[in-house]
């Protein structure tokens, strides 16, 4: 059975349980100014930009794109179009999840309130957490928190809007920078990283590690 001081399992959204294909969008967008060979470096910049642009005041998450795509342009000396960007934004709510994702939510849900805390649009999440399959106590966004994560407003924001503490949380992420730091920092009863590529993990952060979310109920003792 579950740990009793866990009340919820929160999750990250994009790249944890959706497939998140910023990445596929931006090499078929800009094919015609990088070069192949240094695209998966043009990538990693437009990463990092993606999450400096998120970690001062909040503001809405098309503006954090395009904002991040006009700087490495700048950066990497290539032609900035907005309409790039754009074309990014709008294909975010079409995406599904990841395969291991619709069948251990179900057996998770069974036993504890699922939550979603997303830098997310309002307007965008709720097609994607349809496509997840599984019911959802709560799907918590940026906008409504007023700041991205890795800021711990955002974290607040979920505790504060369900009526319990740090403690109570399970928190289960593919990112050490965006979810995992700040879990650790604000002492999130339990983290699990899951190994999606999205990043280095770091085990002095405390977490259990699992390769997808097939092993998540695993560690609940379902």
């Amino acid at each position: 059975m579950p740990s009793s001081s866990i009340r919820y399992v929160s999750f990250d959204c994009y790249g944890t349980l959706t497939n998140f294909q910023v990445g596929d969008l931006t090499r078929g967008r800009l094919a015609d100014r990088v070069p192949t060979d240094r695209m998966p470096a043009f990538l990693e910049d437009f990463t990092a930009y993606r999450f400096d642009e998120v970690l001062g005041a909040w503001k809405p998450y098309a503006e954090v794109l395009h904002r991040a795509l006009e700087r490495v342009c700048n950066r990497w000396a290539v032609t900035f179009r907005p309409a790039d960007a754009q074309a990014i934004v709008d294909a975010v709510p079409g995406w599904g999840p990841h395969a291991d994702v619709p069948a251990a939510l179900a057996k998770v849900a069974e036993k504890l309130p699922l939550v979603i805390l997303s830098n997310a649009a309002d307007a965008q999440i709720q097609s994607n957490v349809a496509k997840l399959g599984a019911p959802f106590h709560a799907v918590l966004t940026a906008e409504q928190a007023q700041a991205y994560k890795p800021r711990l407003q955002a974290f607040e924001y979920m505790f504060d809007t369900l009526g319990c503490g740090p403690e109570h949380f399970m928190h289960v992420s593919s990112s050490l920078r965006y979810d995992l730091m700040s879990a650790s920092d604000l002492r999130i009863g339990r983290r699990v990283f899951v190994e999606r590529g999205h990043g280095p993990g770091n085990l002095a952060y405390g977490y259990q590690e699992i390769a997808d979310l097939g092993g998540l109920p695993g560690l609940l003792g379902l």
